[in-house]
């Protein structure tokens, strides 16, 4: 039996990239929330990265993409489901959604955590995100 994965070929996980209706906006939130920086090219347009620091290409970036007639998910229910989140795991929660809100972040009125131990935000187009302890 013959194994075809991504393994073979050394793969790792280079981009989250998330459709919006304004790939800079988008990406200037995710660049605030995590302390990053925009990566622009004006040959590509409509798309935006969200690098960390010293990243030189070889680091996981957020990929802002723009598409026409974005719609953003409605989670937990509702007409546009949820296709993906992004989990940041953070020390403090309580300090962290201080930030994530400062950064342009809302806090979901649905909390399903019965632990505490992540708090839903949606980022300023509407996709949900978390902010988690261990």
């Amino acid at each position: 039996m013959c194994c075809t994965c991504l393994m073979a070929l050394s793969s790792y996980l280079n981009y989250f990239v998330l459709d919006c209706p304004d790939c800079e906006e988008l990406a200037a939130f995710y660049a605030r929330l995590l302390g990053w920086s925009v990566s622009s090219f004006p040959d590509v347009p409509g798309w935006a990265n969200v690098v960390p620091p010293g990243d030189h290409g070889e680091h996981f970036r957020i990929g802002c993409q723009q598409i026409p007639d974005f719609r953003p998910p409605t989670w937990p229910d509702g007409p546009v489901p949820q296709q993906g989140h992004l989990d940041f795991y953070v020390d403090d929660l309580v300090e962290g959604e201080r930030e994530a809100i400062a950064a342009g972040a809302t806090k979901h009125e649905v909390q399903p955590s019965e632990t505490g131990q992540f708090v839903v935000f949606l980022d300023p187009v509407g996709h949900p995100f978390c902010l988690c302890t261990d």
